[in-house]
């Protein structure tokens, strides 16, 4: 009765309070952090592994800023500027929250392994020069490396390609993203 009365005073009514109370837990659910039990159960699982899907298809070797291309995260102009040293670092011109793109380097990082893909590091440079492009504003040296880890397929073709189509029926990604680029008019 105190209790009730102690809510209905802070929120308005104890419908009201629980209400709220359900919410917060929400929110602390979808803000948890990616580990290697909870990557799959990610909403942008799918997406990602989309993403990497398509790339597979046209290349052995897959990385972030590739994948937040073709994710639709990176605008091409943007990822441009970038590289021309117009942009600081790339973090800037990401088109989403900074926990967003947190989340897609380390479900890139957990299925890349899955795949068991090798992964290498790569020095991006600004087009012309030898000036060495940032990421992050912070310019904390593991996200540095996560956005600049490059993951190589070394196994068969044969195997990619069975690997890439199981993925994709399994997750029900589409083999093509929806964008009004793709899409024709019929």
């Amino acid at each position: 009765m105190i209790i009730t009365l102690k809510l209905e005073s802070a929120f308005g009514s104890f419908d009201k309070a629980s209400e709220d109370w359900y919410r917060m837990i929400e929110l602390e659910e979808k803000m948890k952090k990616v580990t290697v039990g909870t990557y799959k159960k990610d909403t942008l699982y799918p997406t990602v592994v989309g993403a990497i899907a398509r790339i597979l298809k046209r290349s052995d070797v897959i990385s972030p800023v590739e994948i937040l291309l073709e994710m639709g995260n990176l605008d091409r102009k943007a990822h441009e500027a970038w590289c021309l040293g117009q942009v600081p670092y790339l973090e800037r011109v990401f088109q989403g929250s900074l926990s967003k793109a947190n989340r897609i380097l380390r479900i890139i990082g957990f299925h890349a392994h899955d795949l068991c893909m090798v992964p290498s590091h790569h020095i991006y440079r600004q087009k012309g020069k030898k000036t060495i492009l940032r990421f992050s504003k912070t310019g904390d040296p593991n996200l540095e490396k996560a956005y600049a880890r490059h993951f190589q397929w070394n196994q068969s073709q044969e195997k990619k390609y069975m690997l890439i189509e199981r993925t994709l029926s399994e997750q029900g990604v589409p083999a093509e993203p929806k964008t009004a680029a793709r899409l024709s008019v019929g």
